[in-house]
């Protein structure tokens, strides 16, 4: 059985995690093919938009620690870092649909999506605690710039869930959807974003990335090179164009 299954949809894909049996939980095997799915993408001109989901009843229970080596920090140097920094760094909207329990990695891995949805079955577990462990792959990243340091530490340390509809009020995902809705709406919203200006909103993704560190003047600046940037896209003109004429914009996603 295929660890990753990749459903390509034109302008978009789905990416879907397929090891149901174990919760989705990452073992070598999907890591690499999860790896390789991105790259796909990120190299594809025609893909302007991931959705990314599980198989099964859950969305990623984490590392699957039957199949984890002594090094700890080995494995997250190999594997889950690049995966952190391939979601956020792909030149193109990345939509997380959790369908069911994401923890330990696995959460973290769905809060480096770009937009989140959630079913309202869904839970969110940073169960590093359980084991004796420190969150990983970018939860003491993104906890605390998402929810406060006070709930980023209170969830660290407990290893309490909580359910998609917190998650929504508290900030940490963009919706909570009702079950047997949330594919359907996962879909359309990544159809959607694969239809709008592609460049742009990889340039918004790069500026959103920065601002966690950068002084307000570093950021001024930035948005004005990267402003710059945009003005000199193909849909930068078409959407002009279209805004004049009154009509609906046809975006292409081409730098050039």
């Amino acid at each position: 059985m295929d660890p990753i299954l990749i459903d390509n949809r034109g302008a978009w894909r789905v990416v879907t995690l397929n090891r149901p049996e174990r919760l989705n939980a990452f073992n070598e095997a999907m890591h690499r093919s999860l790896a390789g799915a991105l790259d796909d993408a990120a190299g594809d001109p025609d893909c302007r938009a991931v959705l990314l989901t599980g198989a099964g009843r859950g969305f990623c229970a984490g590392q699957d620690l039957a199949a984890i080596g002594s090094d700890l920090g080995a494995t997250i140097e190999t594997y889950y870092n690049p995966l952190v920094r391939r979601l956020r760094g792909l030149s193109k909207p990345v939509v997380c649909a959790v369908n069911g329990t994401a923890a330990g990695a696995g959460a973290n891995i769905a809060l480096a999506c770009d937009i989140v949805l959630a079913a309202r079955s869904a839970k969110f577990i940073q169960s590093f605690a359980k084991i004796g462990l420190v969150p990983d792959s970018g939860g003491t990243y993104f906890l605390p710039r998402l929810i406060g340091e006070a709930r980023a530490k209170a969830l660290a340390m407990l290893a309490e869930p909580i359910n998609a509809e917190t998650a929504e009020s508290w900030g940490l995902i963009w919706r909570a959807v009702d079950d047997d809705k949330l594919r359907a709406e996962a879909e359309a919203l990544t159809a959607h974003l694969a239809s709008q200006p592609t460049q742009g909103l990889a340039l918004t993704k790069q500026a959103l990335a920065m601002a966690a560190t950068n002084t307000l003047d570093a950021q001024l600046d930035l948005e004005r090179d990267l402003q710059q940037q945009a003005g000199q896209t193909p849909d930068y003109a078409e959407g002009v164009d279209a805004f004049i004429g009154k009509r609906a914009p046809n975006f292409t996603g081409r730098p050039r």
